[in-house]
């Protein structure tokens, strides 16, 4: 099996660093099953996170601080999208709201998916349910119309349940 290009969310990083149990052996995992593949964090992910130290309370100020500075001593990759992105990121965002998948608020979750699939990643981790939960066919319609990758949403609970067992 190819190595899938792989990218996570905010959520999945605060919840790494808070040494989530269920974070941790989706990651195990994941690199047992692809054998040096990189993940990676898209610019908004980062955003978030610096959101997230600036504004945060002080349990979440502090996590996503031990984020930031450890990126990439933990193996995660940071990128950035390509400068001509932004604009097809914001389009692609606004399509995918304005078809329900996410609602209006969740305008940084809507721009996720569209680095990541902007950015190739076939596999966008997340616990959010507003992401896990959303109509893949539907978001897979958008995308294409976009000329973008199918970019698929996995909770690492889901990664956990349904491979965990065959690589350990």
């Amino acid at each position: 099996m190819s190595k899938p290009v792989i990218a996570v969310d905010t959520n999945v990083l605060l919840d790494f660093a808070n040494k989530d149990e269920t974070v941790i052996n989706c990651f195990s995992t994941i690199h047992k099953k692809f054998q040096g593949c990189t993940i990676f964090v898209l610019p908004t992910v980062i955003d978030e996170l610096q959101q997230h130290y600036a504004k945060g309370d002080e349990d979440e100020s502090a996590l996503a601080l031990k984020v930031l500075q450890n990126l990439l001593k933990w193996g995660f990759k940071p990128i950035n999208v390509i400068p001509v992105g932004n604009g097809i990121v914001e389009e692609t965002a606004r399509k995918i709201r304005a078809a329900g998948l996410l609602p209006d608020e969740e305008i940084n979750d809507s721009y996720i998916i569209a680095e990541a699939a902007l950015a190739n990643v076939n596999l966008l981790l997340s616990s959010d349910g507003h992401l896990k939960f959303i109509d893949h066919a539907k978001l897979k319609e958008i995308l294409d119309g976009c000329d973008l990758a199918d970019t698929i949403i996995f909770s690492p609970s889901k990664i956990v349940k349904d491979f965990y067992d065959s690589v350990h």
